[in-house]
Parts: structure tokens; C-alpha cells; sequence
């Protein structure tokens, strides 16, 4: 890894430059799909399939729709994803969630996996802290499969999948594209696209496509001067050296290699290389208006920034055996993250509450600043393989199936450092770590899988599916104060020498793993050429693990179970698709930060969500018009008790004899996650001259958000209130050129999709006010408004 960063920026740089030389060949514009899904091809089903012909609920945009909705990462899909919610407090490192199946995870490196799988093509690149923030060019489409995909995608795609799928090279003639943007954010800076790509045929049987991009995604977060005093010692602290106007800003680079060789009529190979480095300067929140703090505007006493880099190489073989089709893939990912917050809350509030501060001294026994900051670098690994067969798509019986093995590692390293202490109060082993996590983390997946499919009648067809899984995960290493600090835990607590490398000793080692089965039960009426119905009941599942917390046992797996109803129509211009649904979430994987900041969890939890989906589209000459929307009632069935007890009554007290509490009540809505969420997108293409023009019009609406399953503090973070954002471009293209004037979030909009604090709610948030400040809570806004001018030409 430590020399991607050069290799991708020389591999840009040549791909730009190449793409400009290369004026000769076929100009081979690509192809918009109808707005109303005739020809859209998905691969949600691992066959190829017309979207309208799959009995299931997607939303697919294909690459001009990508272009024309302004699409560049991953939270600009989400917003034309109507049963899709997005969380997060930074560029890559989001949450997404489907249908409102979302507990308020706090995506901590020791908890959950998530529960929407992500894959790019055939590889799943979902992340153990979530998805790869992967910039959007030269993309096929993007698929968002809502519901339970358990049977064919297994674990973490229990409520959802989202494919990423590129553009692959072919053999029909040389032929690129080069693209450029300038744009302004409103309250910041001047940002800017530069990307490109080139197809080129190697003979007959081969050719490679080569894709490039670099962006810059300008500031518009200031950090405004503050100082704030310790009480216990009177240090006073300042941010004199990290003020500055628009300092979060970001770039982002990558580059693509694909390859595609046929041996022969039946055999194909398909190699790819892939990475991205993006780096950031700055927080994305705001502080929540106060005395001194106004809208876009914090008040940090640290560096903050963060560095996410990675590399991705996969192969896939596809090939006949007989008249089966054998698809044989894998591939390996790496990923690593340095990122550096502000932790000077935490420092000030158990100072000002606790009295903490009188603790923290020098080797000559002098009281010393608490300011606490921090270093994390985290090193990803994960492999797979998958080998599945499937029978000719024409026959009246077809059985898709096949295995699959994953491993994902996880190297974790956080030092929370306070500068100055005292040799008996640091870690031993650190330069000034107050705390340190240092964990090794492996998840560990193998299935069997199969579905098999019957038409009944021409018109009626059954399906069936299962996964049989295992799963298989450990954590090892350190996490904790040194002994000068804690008689009871961090090195206090350790019972073994260092396994990982950098700890000092080993507090934590555990492994849980478990087998079962999951299913899926279809049937699909065909009511004509133009229309369908269906009925799905299936299941998915997310793998247990470890709570780091000694005193904790390991989670187990959660499970969610989908009834759904939907339809698919197709009336000449008209689409009209939808779905209706309840899904039952058992076992919740309930996490929350307990003592000491350590996120704590615990099967506790049974939900039910109730909803609709609907998908509209007309399009008619120039004219066109889609709407997407969803609608989740999403709430806990059982109430939910401070400690976990299997008749979910909290009056019973803990096994330890702890006083229970009640948490949250049954018929608490689920967070993060809307009941309604909608967009509307028109479209008019013209005739304009010897052109094309076109104007276009977009509006997203996102309700109001519990940002808390638990009552208490949710009070104190408060709900997310609802927004709307619109869009609009206007454009003229040529017959190899493009044009495009373009606004987002044309009203700026301050719309919130996170907020949180640094440490304990009832600590940084102050509920009793003991504090002279008050809580210190951070909302993080969506971007704002941004207008830009974007140009492409084709060769």
C-alpha cells in the first residue's frame, strides 16, 4: 500500500493524457436508458435480467442517469434511493440502512457489521466500519435491492444490497471520453472534476478500458477562535493554531484497469485492478448554535483530518459447461484509514463534572493540560471466492447455485493522547497515550447456496432458495488505561503477554461461531407482457461477535424476515412499480457506549417494520418524469431494558442484582431512518439549433429522524428535523460533446443526517447543566448549496 498513492496518481496523469491523444478510432457514445426501465438490465438475481422481469423490489440508474443527477459519491446515490438512508459523520466512512431496519448503530471497529452489504461488480467491498466511499464515473449502473438478499448475497445483506456496477471493456473499437467541472460551494471554496477513460481493443479477443479521476470537494466548515479553561487546574486552552475559514475540504483520486479476454466462444476472463486515495482536512459537523458557534461553524482544538486509501484486485471467470453457465470470481481488498479528532470534550466535561484533571500530571508531579486528541489507523483486509453454476436461463426449470468463502481482518490501532504525562501514566510501550486500543479483529464467512425456480404455467412461476452458513469470528489484543491510571482495567486486567504486535499485553481474546440456514419462498404471476405480480417471504441474517468488554459475552446473530407483495406494470411510456411489506427484526443487535466510552452489545431487541414503496415514471418525446418515495413504520415490539433479560421485563433486576431500567418502551420508532422519504426528477430534452438541449428538475425530501432509539438521549440530541433539497441543470450536447450548467441544493438547505457527541450523552451532553457550557453536540449537515459548469467531450 505505501506506494498506491504514487502509482495512482502517475496512472491518472496517463490516462488523461492518453485519452487526449487518442483521436482516431470509433466514437461510441453510451447508451441512456428509457425512463420508463424497457431495456434496463440488472444482475440482481446473478443473471442477467430487464429490471421489470425480476419479482423484486430495485431501483436501478444507469451511467447517463448518473451524470444527469449529479452523482459523485456515494451520498449523492442515496438521495435518488427512495427506501435507502444514509448516516455519517465524515467521507468515507457511512452507514447506509434499507426500509428503516437501523437501531442506531455507532459503527465503533469492535461492533456490528452492517446491514446492507455492498459490492463492486462481483466483489463484496463492504467493510467491517461500512462501504467504500467510491467516487461514481464510469459506472454501468448502480442497483439498490431492498429487502432481505440473504440467499444469494449471505451476510450483511440482510436488509439490502447495493451493486456498483462498471462498465466493462469490449472489443467494438477504440473510443474515451474526457470530462472537467468547476464548482462553488455556498459559505466556501472552488472545487473541481478532472476524469476520463479509454476503451481499447487488444486484437480480436481482448481489450482493456482505463479510467481516471481526480476531485476536489471545496471547505465550507469553519473553525472559529475559542478558548475553554480546566477547571480543576485553571489551564487555559485555545485554538489559536487550527483556525481557519471553508477547512474541510477533500480530494479525492483513483484509478480503474479492466481487462476482458475471450479464450474462445464459451470462456472469458475478466481481471481488474481498482483504488482510491481520499484525503481530508477538517471536520464535517457543525457545532449546534449556540453562544458562539453559528450555522457551519465549530469550535475544534486539534488537527482533524484523515487519510482513506485503498486497493481492490479481482478476477472473474465466466464460462459453459455444457449449456450451464460456470462463473467462477474472487478477490482481495485493501484498505487503510489514518485519521486524526479532536477529543478535548471528553477531556473538559469529566474535568468539569469528575474532577478527572487532578489526576493528570507530568513526571515532576505538576498538573498538565487534559486535552485529549486523537491517532487511528486501521488496516483492512478481505478476501473471497465464489464458484456458482446455472442452468440455461430458457427452460421451464432453472437452479442457480454454488459457495462461498470470505475472510476480512480487521488491525486496529486508537491512541487517545494527552501531551506531557507522566512515564507511570502512560501506556507502556506509547509515546503519550492515556488509552489505547490495539485489537486484531477476523470475521470469517463460508455458505452454500441455491435457488431453484419452476414455471407452474407460462404465466405462474414458484421459487425457492436457501444458504446454509457458518460464520466464525474472534478479537484479540489490548484496549485500556496503563496500571498507574486503572487498578481494574486496561493493563490492570491483562492475563497473557502481547498477541498484537504494538499492545502491551492482552486483556481480550474471544471467538464466537455458529451455523444455520436461511430461506427464500417466491411466487410471481406473469398477468401479461407489460405486468406482474409477486409474493416473497425470505429471511436474512447478520453473523454475531465480540463485545470487547471482558465482563460481556459475545452477541449472536440477528435475523430479519420480509412478507412482501409487489407489482411490476410497463404501459407504453408509463412504469409503475411497487411494494408492500412487513419485515420482523429479531435479535437485535442493540449496541450503545456503556463506561469508559466502550460500545456495548446485546441480542435485546424484536421490531417490526411496516411499509410501501412506489416507483413511477412516464416518458413521452422529450418529456420525463420519475418519482420514487417510501413509507417505514419502523418501532420496537418489545420494551428495551438496560440489561437484557429474556422476558423483557425491566423491573427485573441483573443477575448481578443491578438495578434495572427501561430504555425505551415498546412502539419506540427505530432511528436514523425516516418514516416518509421521496424524489421527484423532470426531465425536457429539445431540439436547439444543431443540438440538443435539456433542462431538468429534482427535488428530495427526507422526514423528521429519531436520533436515539433511547428515549432519555434522544431528548438530549434531539430529533432530526425533516428537509428538502432541489436540484437543476440545464445543457446543450453535440454529437461527441457535452455541456452542463448545474445547481444542488439550489435553496441551501441545512438538512442534518447526523448528530452525536464525543463522549457519553449523559457527560458531554450535560443534561443537568453542571457546567458552565453546556453540552456540546454536533449536527452534521448535508452539503450546501453548489453550483457548478461541467464539460465532457468523446472520441
Amino acid at each position: 500500500m505505501r506506494n498506491v498513492s504514487a502509482v495512482l496518481a502517475k496512472g491518472s496523469a496517463l490516462l488523461l493524457g492518453s485519452t487526449i491523444l487518442c483521436t482516431s478510432g470509433t466514437a461510441l457514445a453510451q447508451q441512456t436508458a428509457p425512463a420508463n426501465g424497457d431495456d434496463i438490465v440488472v444482475t440482481a438475481s446473478k443473471r442477467e435480467q430487464n429490471l421489470q422481469d425480476v419479482p423484486m423490489a430495485i431501483t436501478a440508474l444507469g451511467t447517463e442517469r448518473l451524470a444527469e443527477l449529479q452523482v459523485k459519491e456515494f451520498q449523492d446515490v442515496v438521495k435518488f434511493l427512495p427506501s435507502v438512508t444514509i448516516q455519517t459523520a465524515a467521507p468515507g466512512f457511512a452507514q447506509v440502512y434499507f426500509r428503516g431496519v437501523s437501531s442506531g448503530e455507532n459503527a465503533n471497529h469492535s461492533a456490528s457489521l452492517p446491514t446492507v452489504g455492498t459490492y463492486l461488480d462481483e466483489m463484496p467491498v463492504t467493510t467491517i466500519q461500512g462501504a467504500l466511499d467510491i467516487h461514481a464515473y464510469d459506472l454501468s449502473r448502480v442497483e439498490a435491492l431492498a429487502g432481505p438478499q440473504g440467499t444469494l448475497y449471505g451476510a450483511s445483506s440482510m436488509a439490502g444490497t447495493i451493486k456498483l456496477v462498471t462498465n466493462k471493456p469490449d472489443t467494438s473499437g477504440t473510443y474515451g471520453e474526457i470530462g472537467a467541472e468547476i464548482n462553488s460551494v455556498a459559505h466556501g471554496n472552488f472545487g473541481g472534476v478532472a476524469e476520463g477513460f479509454i476503451n481499447a481493443p487488444l486484437g480480436e479477443r481482448a481489450a482493456l478500458r482505463l479510467v481516471g479521476w481526480y476531485r476536489h470537494d471545496a471547505g465550507y466548515i469553519d473553525n472559529i477562535p475559542g478558548s475553554r479553561t480546566y477547571p480543576t487546574s485553571g489551564i487555559v486552552q485555545n485554538n489559536s493554531a487550527y483556525v481557519e475559514n471553508n477547512y474541510n475540504d477533500a480530494d479525492t483520486y483513483g484509478a480503474r484497469l479492466a481487462l476482458g479476454i475471450e479464450l474462445d466462444d464459451n470462456w472469458t476472463l475478466r481481471p481488474t485492478i481498482m483504488g482510491q486515495i481520499q484525503k481530508t482536512n477538517g471536520s464535517y459537523s457543525q457545532e449546534r448554535s449556540s453562544a458562539v458557534t453559528g450555522q457551519l461553524q465549530t469550535v475544534q482544538y486539534n488537527p482533524e483530518w484523515s487519510k482513506d486509501k485503498w486497493l481492490q484486485a479481482a478476477l472473474t471467470i465466466e464460462g459453459k459447461l455444457g449449456n450451464w453457465d460456470l462463473t467462477v470470481t474472487g478477490g482481495h481488498l485493501r484498505r487503510r484509514t489514518d485519521v486524526a479528532s479532536d477529543y478535548s470534550d471528553y477531556s473538559y466535561f469529566y474535568d468539569a463534572l469528575y474532577g478527572s484533571g487532578y489526576y493528570l500530571r507530568d513526571n515532576a508531579n505538576n498538573l498538565i493540560s487534559p486535552n485529549q486528541y486523537i491517532n487511528g489507523i486501521d488496516r483492512y483486509k478481505k478476501s473471497f471466492v465464489e464458484a456458482r453454476i446455472a442452468s440455461p436461463a430458457d427452460a421451464p426449470i432453472r437452479f442457480i447455485g454454488g459457495v462461498f468463502w470470505q475472510r476480512q481482518s480487521h488491525n486496529i490501532e486508537q491512541n487517545y493522547f494527552i501531551d506531557n504525562l507522566a512515564d507511570d501514566l502512560k501506556v507502556p510501550g506509547t509515546a503519550s497515550d492515556i488509552w489505547l486500543t490495539k485489537q486484531f479483529r477476523v470475521d470469517r464467512d463460508y455458505a452454500a447456496f441455491g435457488e431453484l425456480s419452476y414455471d407452474i404455467t407460462d404465466k405462474l412461476t414458484l421459487t425457492g432458495g436457501g444458504r446454509l452458513y457458518k460464520f466464525d469470528n474472534s478479537l484479540v489484543g489490548f484496549f485500556g488505561y496503563s496500571a498507574g491510571v486503572s487498578s481494574r482495567t486496561g493493563v490492570a486486567a491483562c492475563f497473557g503477554p502481547a498477541i498484537v504486535a504494538g499492545s502491551p499485553c492482552t486483556n481480550l481474546d474471544k471467538r464466537t461461531k455458529d451455523t444455520g440456514f436461511i430461506h427464500k419462498l417466491n411466487l410471481t404471476y406473469k398477468l401479461s407482457d407489460n405486468a406482474l405480480i409477486y409474493g416473497t417471504w425470505s429471511r436474512g441474517f447478520r453473523p454475531g461477535g465480540i463485545n470487547r468488554r471482558g465482563t460481556l459475552p459475545p452477541y449472536g446473530p440477528d435475523t430479519l424476515d420480509n412478507y412482501e407483495f409487489g407489482w411490476k406494470t410497463n404501459w407504453g411510456p408509463v412504469r409503475f412499480n411497487g411494494a408492500i411489506y412487513q419485515e420482523d427484526w429479531k435479535d437485535i443487535q442493540l449496541s450503545f457506549l456503556g463506561l469508559n466510552g466502550l460500545t456495548e452489545i446485546r441480542n435485546a431487541g424484536v421490531a417490526r417494520i411496516r411499509g410501501i414503496e412506489l416507483d413511477l415514471g412516464y416518458r413521452e418525446g422529450g418529456f420525463s418524469i420519475n418519482a420514487g418515495m417510501s413509507y417505514n413504520d419502523a418501532q420496537i415490539r418489545r420494551d428495551f431494558c438496560l440489561i437484557a433479560n429474556s422476558s423483557f421485563d425491566c423491573t427485573l433486576p441483573g443477575s448481578d442484582g443491578a438495578i434495572n431500567a427501561l430504555l425505551a418502551p415498546s412502539g419506540t420508532q427505530l432511528p436514523v431512518t425516516p418514516k416518509f422519504k421521496g424524489n421527484l426528477v423532470t426531465r425536457y430534452e429539445f431540439p436547439l439549433g444543431g443540438l440538443g438541449g435539456h433542462v431538468q428538475f429534482a427535488l428530495n425530501h427526507i422526514g423528521k429522524r429519531r436520533s436515539d432509539l433511547r428515549i432519555f438521549e434522544n431528548a438530549l440530541k434531539g430529533t432530526l428535523k425533516s428537509y428538502t433539497t432541489a436540484d437543476i441543470s440545464i445543457g446543450v450536447k453535440g454529437e461527441d460533446w457535452k455541456a452542463e450548467l448545474f445547481a444542488t441544493n439550489l435553496f441551501d438547505s441545512n438538512g442534518i443526517i447526523n448528530t452525536g457527541v464525543q463522549c457519553l450523552e449523559t457527560t458531554c451532553g450535560d443534561p443537568d447543566g453542571l457546567t458552565s457550557t453546556g453540552g456540546v453536540f454536533y449536527d452534521t449537515p448535508i452539503r450546501p448549496r453548489l453550483i457548478g459548469l461541467k464539460v465532457s467531450k468523446e472520441f
